[in-house]
C-alpha cells in the first residue's frame, strides 16, 4: 500500500501549479548590479543582435555567382608592339587572369644533345665514367648520355645531355619589363543571384544611353564610379599594398574581392558591390615567393622542329566573390526577441550569487529565500533586519488552493 500512495501522491502532484516566491531586497548596491546588468543585456541584443547583426532577417550566404574578366592595354617592347594575345593568360577570361610583365626567353631551341648545366647535382665531370649512360636526373635537363663534354666555351666539363638544346640557363635572355603595364585596365564583370529571394545583381548598372561609350572610358572610383568594371593594374597593386615595380620583378597573387552585402528590406536596386584587394601569395623578402609559368611557342625551319622557350613573370588576379543578403522574416525575429527575454532573467541570477556569497552575512535573506521547517516557527521573532538591509516579501512560499486557501 505504501508504493501505491506514493504513486497516487506523484500523479495528484504532477498536475499542482508551483510559482516562485517574490521578495524585494533594497540595498542599493545590489539595485545598481541588478538595473546594469539589465541595462547591458538589452544593450547587447537591441544594438548588436538585432541593428547590428540584423536578427530579425532570414539570410543567405552562399549565393551562385559568375564571373568574366578582360584585359586590356598596349605596350612596347623596342620595336615591338605587345598586344593582349601576348601577355594575357588565358585569353577566354574568367575568374583567374594573368598578366606577363617580365620574360625571361630562351631562343631556338631544337631536340639534340648539348652540356648539363654546372648546378644540377652530380653534373660535373672529368671523364666520361663520372656520367652514366641513360640516367636521367629530374632536377636536370634530360637524359645523359654518357659523355663527359666542355661546357659551351667554357674550361670545364659537364655530362652531356638530351634535350632542347641549348638549355635556358645557358641560353635564356632576360628582357626588361613592361613598365607600361601599370596602365593596363582589367575588365571585370560579374553577376550574382540570391536564389532564396529571387534576385538578380550585377557590379555593371545599365545605362542605355551612353553604356558603351562609358565603359570604355572610366576607370573605378569607391566614391565617384563604383559601378564601374575597370581597374587599372596600378591601382590594384597600390591597394593590395604592393610596387608594382616589384611585382614586375618576381610576379605575385593578388585576390581581388567582390564583396555583396545586401538587405532586401530595402529596394534591391541599393544593393552594391565593394572591392578589397589583398595579395595572396607568400610575401616578396622569401626564396619560394612570386608568380611565373613557363611556355613554349614552337615553328618549323627547313623540316626541323623549333621552339622559343618563355618563362613568364606576372601578376596572377584571383576573383573571390562573397555574398550575403537578408530580409525581414517573422520567424528569426519571434526566436531572437523571445532569447533576449529569456536572457534578462541571468540577472537575477547573478545578483542571487552575489546577495549569497558577499552580502547575506546574518543569512538573512537565505532564511527568507529558502524554507527551513526547523527555523519557521520562531522566524518572526528571532530575525531582527540592519537599517541598510531590508526584506519585503509578497505571497507565501506556498498555497494550496485544494483547501481554498486564498493566495
Amino acid at each position: 500500500m505504501g508504493l501505491l500512495d506514493f504513486i497516487k501522491d506523484y500523479f495528484l502532484g504532477f498536475w499542482d501549479y508551483e510559482t516562485p516566491k517574490v521578495m524585494v531586497v533594497k540595498n542599493k548596491k545590489l539595485g545598481v548590479i541588478y538595473r546594469g546588468v539589465q541595462f547591458l543585456v538589452i544593450t547587447y541584443f537591441i544594438w548588436y543582435v538585432f541593428i547590428s547583426q540584423k536578427a530579425y532577417q532570414d539570410s543567405e550566404t552562399r549565393p551562385e555567382s559568375s564571373v568574366y574578366t578582360k584585359l586590356k592595354g598596349t605596350a612596347m617592347q623596342g620595336n615591338h608592339v605587345l598586344d593582349m594575345v601576348e601577355y594575357v593568360r588565358p585569353l577566354e577570361g574568367g575568374d583567374v587572369i594573368s598578366a606577363i610583365l617580365r620574360r625571361v626567353v630562351t631562343y631556338n631551341q631544337t631536340q639534340g644533345i648539348c652540356a648539363e648545366h654546372f648546378n644540377v647535382t652530380n653534373a660535373n665531370c672529368s671523364e666520361d665514367s663520372d656520367c652514366i649512360e641513360g640516367e636521367v636526373d629530374f632536377d636536370g635537363n634530360g637524359k645523359r648520355t654518357g659523355r663527359c663534354v666542355p661546357y659551351y666555351n667554357q674550361t670545364f666539363k659537364t655530362c652531356e645531355i638530351q634535350t632542347w638544346c641549348p638549355i635556358e640557363q645557358y641560353a635564356a635572355i632576360h628582357e626588361p619589363a613592361l613598365a607600361e603595364a601599370i596602365n593596363f585596365t582589367v575588365y571585370i564583370k560579374n553577376s550574382i543571384h540570391f536564389p532564396k529571394f529571387k534576385v538578380l545583381r550585377g557590379n555593371i548598372k545599365s545605362n542605355k544611353r551612353n553604356g558603351q561609350k562609358y565603359l570604355k572610358k572610366c576607370h573605378y572610383n569607391e566614391e565617384k564610379h563604383p559601378y564601374c568594371p575597370n581597374f587599372r593594374l596600378g591601382y590594384i597593386a597600390e591597394q593590395a599594398r604592393e610596387k608594382f615595380s616589384e611585382l614586375c620583378r618576381t610576379g605575385g597573387v593578388i585576390g581581388v574581392f567582390i564583396n555583396w552585402k545586401c538587405d532586401f528590406d530595402l529596394d534591391p536596386s541599393e544593393c552594391k558591390p565593394t572591392y578589397s584587394f589583398r595579395r595572396l601569395d607568400l610575401r616578396k623578402d622569401l626564396p619560394n615567393s612570386g608568380y611565373n609559368f613557363r611556355f613554349a611557342k614552337y615553328y618549323s625551319k627547313d623540316g626541323e622542329e623549333f621552339r622559343t622557350l618563355i618563362n613568364a613573370f606576372g601578376i596572377r588576379l584571383d576573383v573571390i566573390v562573397h555574398g550575403h543578403a537578408g530580409r525581414f522574416s517573422i520567424i528569426p525575429t519571434i526566436i531572437n526577441t523571445v532569447t533576449a527575454m529569456t536572457s534578462v532573467g541571468i540577472c537575477s541570477i547573478i545578483c542571487d550569487w552575489i546577495m549569497l556569497t558577499f552580502i547575506d552575512k546574518n543569512d538573512i535573506y537565505s532564511d527568507r529565500k529558502f524554507d527551513d521547517d526547523s527555523k519557521v516557527q520562531n522566524s518572526s521573532q528571532n530575525l531582527t533586519f540592519p537599517t541598510e538591509f531590508s526584506i519585503i516579501s509578497y505571497g507565501s512560499t506556498h498555497s494550496d488552493l485544494s483547501e481554498g486557501v486564498a493566495l
